[in-house]
């Protein structure tokens, strides 16, 4: 299912502004920080459906009935853009384990690519709440590839994906290709994909902007 919180504005339209302007975008840290509040948000928008557990906690005058997550998710990096939102999501989901994994376009021409995955560092992810991020998901390419090669350390209990910028080819493919239980949250969708897989308007090279340009 798509959570697209453009649909109501909030705080995150901001940030979502900021890391599209590109006199803003000079700032590398400012950008980093706008794809890590972003992340936050996103991940604590998502934890409104996640599974809750009752239990009571001792206060030094008395006994409080509260909530608790029932189980922490994992949460999945694609490197090396994502970064930033993995610090997002962390800060949010404070007690969780990690995983990060390598994936990139491998061109054959100007318009042609396949997606390769180098690295893989994860935890036993059987039956467990994957959350992946990735600041875009513009052809759903790379989220589909990263997915099929987790699956080497088991298979998911549910998958969300965050990310700040989605497209409607994006979303069709993930939703597709994804467990059915798949859930996406994302700060906007953007309408167009141009013939190089690149989001207009979107932002740019995320991975440029957050931590320089590559070679």
């Amino acid at each position: 299912m798509l959570y697209n919180l453009s649909e109501e504005p909030s705080i995150i339209s901001q940030y979502l502004s900021e890391i599209r302007d590109v006199e803003i975008q000079k700032d590398p840290m400012r950008f980093r920080s706008n794809l890590e509040r972003i992340a936050s948000v996103l991940g604590y928008e998502a934890s409104k459906k996640m599974h809750y557990v009752d239990h009571n906690v001792q206060t030094p005058l008395g006994v409080s009935n509260e909530v608790k997550i029932a189980e922490n998710p994992v949460l999945i990096t694609i490197l090396r853009a994502g970064l930033a939102m993995h610090n997002g999501l962390l800060n949010t989901f404070d007690r969780c384990e990690s995983a990060f994994v390598s994936a990139y376009r491998s061109h054959t021409s100007k318009e042609e690519f396949s997606i390769e995955v180098e690295y893989l560092a994860a935890p036993n992810l059987d039956g467990r709440v994957w959350i992946i991020s990735d600041p875009m998901l513009a052809s759903g390419n790379s989220m589909v590839e990263v997915y099929k090669a987790l699956l080497k350390f088991g298979k998911p209990k549910k998958v969300i994906v965050i990310v700040s910028i989605a497209t409607p080819q994006s979303v069709k493919l993930v939703e597709n290709e994804l467990p059915q239980n798949t859930d996406i949250w994302t700060a906007a969708v953007d309408p167009e994909l141009t013939s190089e897989s690149y989001i207009v308007p979107g932002l740019g090279d995320a991975g440029d902007l957050a931590f320089g340009v590559k070679v």
